[in-house]
């Protein structure tokens, strides 16, 4: 399943993070990490000091991903309206939901301090990461004058994970569509109308 060329644990943490986006904490037993992997039994072991040491190199490495997934889009050319378009329209697989997202609903995650950590850290760093291109946004005139770029920023992040809740219960991912356009409805200035479908 993984490259020849990738080392065992690369391969562990690789298969931790697909059970866990796909089964949570409880359900990623070490036997299901190890068969993902082809790793030998012992393996998990030899390299970490147990599934929860695994599961926390996961979760790092999820959201080192994704943080640089949300940096290359949010740094990218064009206005500060564009570029919040454009994260809000990326590419994404709606109907298995956030891979950080979802371990916020993990109730093993979330009771374990070190765990819950890196969920955490990248949730916050996002929030000001969007703060900074609305704030510019605002000071450019693109966004009303008295748009708190805090709570935009809050309320962006949300309405994408509350999108992917959405699209899994209804099993469509127009509903993040749905959502995602009426953000962009309501932040879109007043020359530009928002355009429909995602990207």
């Amino acid at each position: 399943m993984y490259s020849g060329r990738m080392s065992t644990p690369d391969r562990l943490i690789e298969s931790t993070r697909e059970l866990l986006w796909e089964r949570g904490y409880a359900g990623t037993s070490p036997k299901a990490i190890l068969e993902r992997a082809g790793a030998g039994q012992g393996s998990m072991y030899h390299h970490f000091r147990g599934k929860p040491d695994l599961a926390l190199a996961a979760i790092r490495r999820t959201a080192e991903e994704m943080r640089a997934t949300a940096d290359d889009v949010l740094g990218s050319p064009g206005s500060p309206y564009e570029r919040v378009e454009a994260y809000l329209r990326r590419e994404r697989d709606t109907l298995r939901g956030c891979p950080i997202g979802r371990l916020t609903m993990d109730a093993d995650v979330i009771a374990s301090g070190e765990l819950r950590a890196p969920v955490d850290e990248f949730l916050t760093w996002l929030r000001g990461r969007l703060a900074s291109v609305v704030e510019e946004g605002r000071e450019q005139g693109q966004f009303a004058p008295g748009l708190d770029s805090e709570e935009t920023a809050a309320t962006i992040l949300a309405t994408v994970q509350g999108g992917y809740v959405l699209a899994r219960a209804s099993g469509s991912p127009a509903a993040f569509d749905t959502a995602v356009r009426g953000l962009l409805a309501l932040l879109a200035p007043g020359d530009r109308p928002a355009r429909g479908g995602r990207r």
